[in-house]
């Protein structure tokens, strides 16, 4: 995949200008190469930042700098680690890794510092993925549930998770050596109850990445409604922003409006769609199947009511209809007016109504009830939950092998249970659920996975 034995280098801080930029080199050869970089009196010590300046030589572009060099194995990579901090000036930083490349070194492939580091064992494979995770953080929850990952809490809750099943397997296979005894280190009984735990262990981890999920990728909310019901002022006001335009015409969004927020710790991308209504403009027309669109896919629909107007329009009936199996919220608009509409549900056709829990007064005008919508939002997308405290797993490809590894130990407990199954059989659904915990941290991962995850980091890490 990548070569791990030569120097690499890359600008470790976001591209663009900044007061300080830092160039980062990891590898056998990376103190050499420094030192023919910077103008230094003696070899860079161990895990001590050192002022010093950039040689002049051929290169044109001078500067001061401060380096510190991480002795193998005491750095990110695991390997012997320079990073220099320069003034952020583009022109200065890609000068100094020109300078590396010409003292040996090559340009950094994406994720490679990080791959490093999962090869030399720093980082296992949950742990590097929480990095990318962790630099690709919007909000401070998904911010935190990336650390506790880096910090290794999925780890060692699958660890031990695989002690059970090691230990187990252990006794299974040690009764393999004894044919005519049977079950002789571990009984039937025993083996199914042991198994049974384990499955409920997966259980509590696959509840709990539903909610980091949910934390981890976001959501989009999809508002809508007829025409002038404030869609768009409810937009602006959960947004924090004017990015929508808000007019007493009726049809002014004819397309779709979005924005991502952060509403208590998840990122929500809001959208604001064209009012729902037969109309003959093509263009509006096209809005209104824009927005229908958006809804099919929207993982919460809040539907705007006029709750100034006692009428239930038929476009207000058709949308109620329509979403009646879609996670939504109703939201009651312009209560800074007298609101009519003070029941707790409004019927619909076909027998659906729209419950209380469902409904939320506000006035977009006032911002009245704008944080009681804010909560609503973020107690609909989480089932409830309450998000204060972080979950362990929310990356999909650890939630697909869970669910994986627990199909075979289901299987086991079935071949136990069943009586006539022999030990081979559960043993090799036992190594099977063992093997996709590997696949987890990494102990045992095809290359393409490897590449596939490495690849979406950002050069530099």
């Amino acid at each position: 995949m990548f070569a791990t034995d030569d120097a690499i280098v890359a600008i470790a801080t976001p591209q663009g200008r900044g007061g300080i930029g830092v160039v980062r080199v990891s590898g056998a050869s990376a103190l050499s190469i420094a030192a023919s970089i910077l103008e230094s009196d003696g070899p860079l010590q161990p895990r001590h930042a050192t002022f010093t300046r950039l040689r002049a030589g051929t290169r044109t572009v001078l500067d001061e700098v401060v380096a510190t060099f991480f002795q193998a194995p005491h750095s990110y990579t695991g390997q012997d680690v320079v990073e220099i901090s320069a003034h952020g000036s583009p022109v200065v930083l890609n000068d100094l890794v020109h300078r590396a490349l010409d003292a040996g070194a090559r340009l950094a492939e994406p994720g490679e510092f990080t791959f490093r580091a999962y090869l030399n064992g720093k980082r296992d494979l949950v742990q590097a993925e929480a990095v990318a995770d962790l630099i690709d953080a919007a909000t401070p929850l998904q911010a935190r549930v990336a650390f506790d990952q880096l910090e290794g809490t999925l780890t060692r809750r699958i660890g031990e998770i695989d002690a059970d099943l090691f230990d187990l397997t252990a006794r299974l296979e040690a009764s393999l050596d004894f044919p005519d005894e049977g079950y002789h280190f571990i009984d039937p009984e025993e083996t199914a109850n042991r198994i049974s735990a384990v499955i409920k262990a997966f259980d509590r981890l696959l509840v709990d990445a539903s909610r980091g999920r949910m934390i981890r990728e976001g959501a989009t909310v999809v508002i809508s409604g007829r025409t002038n019901v404030g869609k768009s002022s409810i937009f602006n006001a959960l947004s924090g922003t004017c990015r929508a335009i808000v007019t007493d015409i009726h049809g002014t969004t004819r397309d779709l409006v979005t924005e991502t927020i952060d509403i208590g710790g998840l990122a929500v991308t809001l959208v604001d769609t064209a009012g729902s209504r037969e109309t003959a403009d093509i263009v509006e027309r096209e809005g209104v199947v824009r927005a229908a669109r958006a809804r099919q896919v929207a993982a919460l629909v809040l539907i705007v009511l006029d709750g100034s107007d006692p009428f239930v329009y038929d476009d207000d009936r058709t949308l109620l209809a329509e979403t009646a199996g879609q996670l939504r919220l109703v939201v009651f608009n312009k209560c800074d007016l007298e609101c009519p509409q003070s029941g707790t549900f409004v019927d619909v056709p076909s027998g659906h109504r729209v419950d209380s829990d469902e409904l939320v007064r506000v006035s977009a005008k006032t911002l009245d009830g704008i944080d009681r919508l804010r909560h609503s939002v973020v107690q609909a997308l989480s089932g409830g939950e309450l998000l204060r405290d972080t979950a362990s797993m929310s990356n999909t490809r650890h939630i697909r092998l869970v669910e994986f590894a627990r199909g075979h130990l289901v299987a086991a407990h079935a071949a136990v249970a069943s009586g006539a199954a022999p030990e081979e059989f559960v043993l090799t659904d036992l190594q099977s659920a063992r093997s996709r915990l590997d696949e987890i941290v990494g102990v045992r991962t095809t290359e393409d996975v490897l590449r596939h995850i490495f690849e979406r980091f950002c050069i530099g890490k």
